[in-house]
């Protein structure tokens, strides 16, 4: 007689920090399904529980420790991941003896490597390196690289193995890692390792791999994007390849993130404001406006050319959206630093603003950096921006009263709310960072993931309230 099988072991991914990472674990979570793996919404009674830390900075590394331990009460078998795991390898193995700790390199047998866990086969953990060392400095160099039999793992490239674990209709999707840039605050490079583009090829069918699976709108996300292409020889890469994606059947919007603002060239500024399908959105990685701190930073620009930029995307999508990340209390930052800031945020109207305070990173330029402030006054000059931001995006929400939207449906709230009433994001809003947009009088029939044109009649903070006006014809 022939024995039963055996019920498939059942593993849960938690997945903490930002988009990318997300596109790891599903990749990650596809390779498991695919080595038999039973994937499971929950902790308690599975088998293990694999967590995909960040390691960016302080905050986000506690948040990774404490979910960790949070599994570990589950009775799961904890294998921990992602970036901080990477960037820590043995250090974080030895601190945290609760769970067993794997690199980016071990991604491609993950499979193999959780049934060594739950097997108890004794697993070494990695020793760090600085990843930017494993592919050739020249850009140009690397394709051929990372397609060799010893090439680096490059996280989130194996996109065929990618499983979804979301059913809303917005999906991350990766166009690069990795980064050539040399910022004094960001360790990023030394553990992502140098920057990597995807073929375009890859790209446009993971994007038609997506709508098949209901996705509508892609947001398309790298460490930094304006960079795409570098090593593929084209720069303008990026510029040709979001009118075929908005071209991809399905697909109603492309968004783009992680945008540096010294490589935002003309050309890719005027396709991502001007061309149909794309939101005319501008996620810039600012940081600071003050041009002295940002050449501390080993970073470009300052107030006058960011005005000027911000103006340009106006001047071609007046309702262009705009988000940023700043940092108070960078090493010799001083009172007229933000002041300088101040003035930039005050001019620009931007949509959105993420401030951080300053926190050491080791294996940074910025830790030996003189004129370090306390932490007391690092957190008073956060408060004081984070003040300023709220009145001022709050205005700018404001400003939209009476213009049109085309507002991205997510969820209906008619069983709440009334009928015709659902939640979404408009095409200045990303829809995991930003504000949300409420629309009434939404026609019986409607779905997630389909675009309406509507009227905005109202603001909440950052969020928006507006009056449906029309869906927008299909194949958009």
């Amino acid at each position: 007689m022939t024995a039963p099988p055996s019920p498939a072991r059942t593993v849960a991914v938690v997945t903490l920090g930002c988009a990318r990472n997300e596109v790891d674990s599903e990749e990650l979570a596809g390779r498991l399904a695919a080595g038999g793996y039973e994937l499971v919404d929950d902790a308690e009674g599975a088998d293990a529980v694999l967590v995909n830390t960040c390691g960016f900075i302080e905050s986000a590394k506690k948040d990774s420790v404490d979910a960790i331990l949070a599994a570990t009460d589950s009775g799961a078998e904890v294998v921990a991941v992602g970036c901080m795991a990477e960037r820590y390898g043995s250090e974080l193995a030895g601190a945290l003896p609760e769970a067993t700790v794997l690199g980016f390199d071990d991604y491609g047998a993950i499979g193999d490597r959780l049934d060594d866990v739950l097997s108890g086969r004794p697993l070494v953990p990695h020793t760090p390196r600085d990843r930017r060392t494993l592919l050739p400095i020249s850009p140009v160099a690397r394709t051929a690289a990372v397609t060799a039999a010893q090439a680096p793992a490059i996280p989130g490239h194996g996109w065929v193995q990618r499983r979804r674990m979301a059913s809303g209709p917005t999906a991350a999707l990766k166009l690069a890692s990795g980064c050539d840039r040399r910022c004094a605050f960001c360790a990023i490079p030394t553990f992502r390792g140098s920057f990597v583009s995807r073929p375009p090829a890859e790209v446009l069918g993971e994007a038609r791999w997506l709508a098949g699976q209901g996705v509508t709108e892609l947001v398309l996300v790298s460490e930094n994007s304006t960079s795409y292409g570098k090593d593929l020889g084209d720069l303008r890469s990026l510029e040709r390849l979001l009118p075929q994606l908005a071209a991809v059947e399905g697909i109603a919007r492309v968004r783009v993130a992680y945008l540096q603002p010294a490589e935002l060239r003309p050309g890719l500024l005027e396709v991502i404001a001007t061309t149909e399908g794309v939101a005319p959105y501008f996620d810039l990685s600012f940081q600071h406006s003050s041009p002295g701190l940002l050449r501390r930073m080993r970073r470009f620009g300052g107030t006058d050319d960011f005005l000027a930029l911000v103006e340009r995307a106006r001047s071609l999508a007046p309702e262009a959206g705009f988000r940023t990340n700043v940092i108070l209390g960078f090493p010799g930052e001083t009172e007229d630093d933000v002041a300088e800031l101040e003035r930039f945020l005050t001019g620009a109207r931007l949509d959105a603003v993420g401030v951080f305070g300053y926190s050491d990173e080791e294996g940074t330029e910025a830790v030996g950096l003189p004129g370090k402030l306390d932490r007391a006054e690092i957190d008073a000059r956060v408060r004081r921006v984070t003040d300023l931001v709220e009145e001022l995006t709050a205005q700018r929400a404001e400003e939209r009263v009476g213009t049109r939207a085309e507002v991205l449906l997510t969820e209906d709230l008619s069983a709440e709310e009334g009928p015709g009433v659902w939640a979404g994001h408009a095409a200045h809003q990303d829809p995991d960072a930003d504000g949300t947009t409420t629309v009434t009088g939404v026609p019986d029939g409607a779905r997630p993931g389909q675009l309406v044109t509507a009227e905005v009649v109202g603001t909440e903070g950052v969020d928006l309230v507006a009056t449906a006006l029309a869906p927008v014809p299909a194949g958009r």
